[in-house]
């Protein structure tokens, strides 16, 4: 290693050091000013009993399991919505990008027309709208509009079939006077985030293909053309093999944003880590405990996330350098 090299590795190394003693002093003081008001402290409320009840859970809970459990529970739930939602935000996104480079004037005047709409208006209000619409305009459970066979969609939510518990068969929902019997079910909470994650997101997906696809040289499009490949086999050759390095990085910051737009859940209703954190704040009184724990989780989301898309960023390297 150079003398340059080893001078910034310790400046580096200082500065580090420097951050983590402020730090240090910063939790001494803080402990301390909350020891002289009497005011309790520490990470020990987290074996403790809930002491309330989660309204829709992916992890089994009851009232009577750990604190650490229900925050457990929020994250599974701010992750079983987080997951589908970058699925379906990247695949429409990804269509309404294309979209928006198309030859056909009308398809390429609604996709902008759809970006612009869906970014220039705020997320929480559109999660607002679609609860509204979820649960005010749908009918009522017993006159649920049929989506497919035992596929049911009402103001009681989404009803699907499911694995029973014999022996693994499906278990199907039904329509009935009093509502839907049996199958799974996702809440209008639920319905009504994922909705508005999706669509949301989608809308800045559509412009990181868009400007990834149109960062490639049109010469490289001009010489595949004159070659004779298909449209199709331009972009799938040519083009997106170069404009995934260019995509990546955005596409990932625009999924970790998905992911902690989801703490606006608390708005309609959904349990997500940030309103289980919000009710055992009002039940143990630990606020910093508990807005420290948040911050941690979504640290390490964010850090798994960079990690996520230099890995992918250095693959999509080697499969442009293939093809």
């Amino acid at each position: 290693m150079s003398s340059q090299g080893r001078q910034n590795l310790a400046l580096q190394a200082a500065l580090a050091a420097g951050l983590l003693a402020l730090l240090w002093w910063l939790l001494d003081v803080t402990a301390a000013n909350m020891a002289e008001r009497g005011i309790r402290s520490g990470f020990d409320f987290l074996r403790d009993p809930a002491g309330f009840a989660i309204g829709e859970s992916l992890l089994p809970f009851d009232s009577a399991d750990s604190t650490l459990w229900a925050l457990a529970a929020g994250l599974a739930n701010t992750l079983r919505v987080g997951l589908p939602a970058i699925v379906i935000s990247t695949l429409l996104g990804t269509l309404i990008g294309l979209g928006r480079l198309s030859t056909n004037l009308l398809l390429r005047a609604l996709c902008a027309g759809y970006v612009e709409a869906l970014r220039n208006v705020p997320l929480l209000l559109q999660l607002l709208a679609w609860y509204f619409v979820v649960t005010d305009l749908l009918p009522l459970a017993s006159e649920a509009l049929q989506l497919a066979p035992h596929v049911f969609l009402s103001k009681s939510g989404l009803s699907l079939p499911w694995f029973g518990g014999d022996g693994g068969l499906f278990d199907l929902p039904l329509r009935g006077e009093m509502g839907i019997a049996g199958g799974a079910a996702l809440t209008p909470e639920f319905l009504a985030l994922l909705l508005g994650l999706s669509l949301y997101t989608a809308a800045y997906v559509a412009e990181t293909v868009r400007a990834g696809i149109q960062s490639v040289p049109r010469g490289q499009s001009d010489a595949a053309l004159a070659l004779g490949l298909t449209r199709v086999q331009l972009f799938r050759l040519v083009l997106l093999p170069q404009a995934l390095r260019s995509i990546i990085p955005p596409l990932t910051n625009q999924h970790l944003s998905l992911t902690k737009n989801a703490s606006l859940a608390v708005a309609i209703g959904y349990p997500d880590l940030v309103s289980v954190a919000n009710t055992t704040l009002n039940q143990t009184g630990r606020a910093a405990e508990c807005i420290a724990l948040i911050m941690a989780v979504y640290l390490i989301l964010s850090l798994l996330a960079a990690w996520l898309s230099a890995w992918l960023e250095h693959r999509s390297g080697r499969w442009a350098q293939r093809t």
